[in-house]
């Protein structure tokens, strides 16, 4: 299995790509041909979104998603993923699924540490912004952990930083991935 990481001048990128690399899978620089994208998190968005279309991968990513080709997003990926976000006073996402990102209001900001995601154990987060988005398909403490629409997959926690229960999380991204591969 091979995965492409989106760079984009920033993010989890060394962490990610470990934590792939762990679970037998190899890396490819080439976004279009991966079996696997993903959209690395950390940053500001502004700037991301600048690395991405500067560097082509907006376009890429797009086609996949339109082609049903797996994309997977962490923390920032996932937002940026989105239609738009409030970070940085207002910035147009890549338009891969509905939904905006918005500020916390309530709650710890920003919302750093470990906790629960529904029932499959505590995850690492770290972020000021969450997804508003009608694919959400878990919660974590009333904030989307995790969004699903098409060949997208996202989640707001950083299952690279989240030890064992992230790296079964990580094991599933990768056969979810081999499974629309061979579809």
């Amino acid at each position: 299995m091979r995965f492409a990481i989106c760079e984009y001048g920033a993010g989890n990128v060394r962490s990610v790509e470990l934590a792939f690399t762990r679970l037998g899978a190899t890396r490819t620089d080439d976004v279009r041909v991966a079996d696997l994208a993903i959209l690395p998190g950390v940053g500001s968005a502004r700037a991301a979104m600048a690395g991405l279309r500067s560097r082509g991968h907006d376009v890429a990513l797009r086609e996949r998603v339109v082609a049903g080709r797996p994309v997977f997003g962490i923390c920032l990926g996932l937002q940026l993923a989105l239609d738009w976000t409030a970070e940085d006073d207002g910035v147009d996402g890549l338009g891969l699924l509905r939904g905006r990102s918005l500020r916390l209001k309530e709650g710890r900001v920003p919302r750093m540490g470990w906790a629960e995601v529904d029932d499959r154990g505590a995850f690492y987060f770290a972020h000021s912004y969450a997804a508003s988005t009608p694919a959400a398909s878990a919660w974590s403490e009333g904030v989307v952990a995790e969004v699903r629409a098409g060949s997208f997959l996202g989640c707001q926690f950083h299952p690279e930083k989240s030890g064992e229960v992230g790296a079964r999380y990580l094991a599933g991204v990768l056969e979810e991935a081999r499974s629309l591969s061979l579809a």
